[in-house]
């Protein structure tokens, strides 16, 4: 049993994450505390996509006359993550962005209050 939890470490980590940054989303009615769950979210997924890329025994795909039959990594999963970060980041600056002016307007960044104040 152990053998199996320390050969999928990595993603029992990232579901572990998954699962922190869901009940921050789900579970927390401050807005800031709400974010800051998806953003752990989108970390861990991010994580479990670059993890799953790793191909045990690969080197870098770099053509090299000197290693034929060697096992190379894509690069690919690496790429599209970088843009995931950059997206996750854009993401996040807009939402402090609109925190801070829904804060400014109403005082509060509790959920229950701002639907209080709304009605």
């Amino acid at each position: 049993m152990s053998d199996l939890f320390a050969s999928r470490f990595e993603y029992w980590m990232t579901t572990a994450l998954i699962v922190i940054g869901f009940y921050g989303i789900v579970a927390k009615r401050n807005l800031v505390k709400q974010l800051i769950g998806l953003n752990i979210m989108q970390t861990a997924i991010i994580l479990l996509f670059i993890s799953m890329s790793v191909q045990p025994g690969g080197t870098v795909p770099i053509i090299d006359a000197s290693r034929s039959g060697a096992i190379y990594m894509s690069p690919l999963p690496h790429v599209l993550m970088l843009t995931a970060i950059v997206v996750m980041v854009a993401t996040a600056g807009v939402a402090f962005a609109l925190l801070i002016r829904i804060h400014r307007r109403f005082g509060t960044l509790e959920e229950d209050e701002l639907l209080e104040r709304s009605r």
